[in-house]
Formats: structure tokens, C-alpha cells, sequence
């Protein structure tokens, strides 16, 4: 019996056969948009005109994503990239406030109407460089360069 290309079979999974998709935890990395765009999913999701604490933001994204470890460095490229992006769109830096307080590192969003738009378009910028790198990722016929 030879073997034809291209079929492999559709045959159902045995009794007792686990799910193959588990997938192994991932490691945030400040300048990757996938951890920026939950970084901006939590902010948008904040409180307004107050402090909060940086290691608060970093535990409830962990506590979010079980996959994902997030640091504070994560937070504060993600932090950083957003204030510098408020300040370019409106000349300002009352947008989004990064301080130290009592304790600890925190941030503040303006408690404005003009926020709710703008971290909108912020993170649908950054859901579609994901979208972008998953594309490119698709394209590949080889986990590395040179395919």
C-alpha cells in the first residue's frame, strides 16, 4: 500500500484522549503588542482620577491571565508608550500621570469624557500590530528564517 499525499484522516479521537491545546505559559515582554494590549484592556477598565498602584495593576493582570506572567517593567513600557502617545495627541500630560506615591508606583487617568475614545483607539492600534504579527506568523512555512 503506498501512501497518497496530502491524507492524513479525520478519524474521532480515542475515549480518554486529553485536548492537545494546552499551551504553555507565556513570558510578557515590554514592546511585545500582545502585552501591551492587555496591559491597555486593564487600564481602560480602571478608575479615573485617582491613583493606582502599579503592583496592583501587575497582580490583577496575572490574576487575569493564568497563562501570562507579567512584571512591573511590562506595565510601565505599556504605561510609558500610552503617556507618550496621550501627550502627542492632546500636547499635555494630565492624560494618564505616572508618580510615586506612599506605596508605591502609581498611575492616574484623567476623570475626562475625551479617556474612554482615546484608550480605545490605543488598543485597537495594538490589536491590529497583534493581528499583523500573527498574519506574518501564518505566512512562514518554517518556524525560522530562510522559509
Amino acid at each position: 500500500m503506498t501512501a497518497e499525499a496530502g491524507v492524513v484522516g479525520s478519524r474521532p479521537a480515542p475515549a480518554g484522549l486529553p485536548d492537545a491545546r494546552i499551551q504553555p505559559p507565556t513570558i510578557a515582554e515590554p514592546g511585545d503588542a500582545f502585552s501591551a494590549l492587555r496591559v491597555i484592556d486593564l487600564v481602560a477598565r480602571m478608575a479615573r482620577g485617582r491613583p493606582v498602584r502599579l503592583d496592583d495593576l501587575v497582580d490583577r493582570l496575572n490574576a487575569t491571565h493564568l497563562d501570562w506572567l507579567f512584571t512591573r517593567s511590562v506595565v510601565v513600557d505599556a504605561l510609558v508608550a500610552l503617556q507618550a502617545n496621550w501627550m502627542a495627541d492632546y500636547r499635555n500630560s494630565s492624560g494618564i500621570v505616572l508618580d510615586e506615591g506612599p506605596s508605591g508606583p502609581t498611575v492616574t487617568l484623567e476623570d475626562s469624557s475625551r479617556v474612554d475614545p482615546w484608550i480605545v483607539r490605543q488598543a485597537q492600534r495594538e490589536a491590529a500590530e497583534c493581528r499583523r504579527l500573527l498574519d506574518e506568523f501564518a505566512r512562514r512555512d518554517r518556524p525560522f528564517s530562510g522559509g
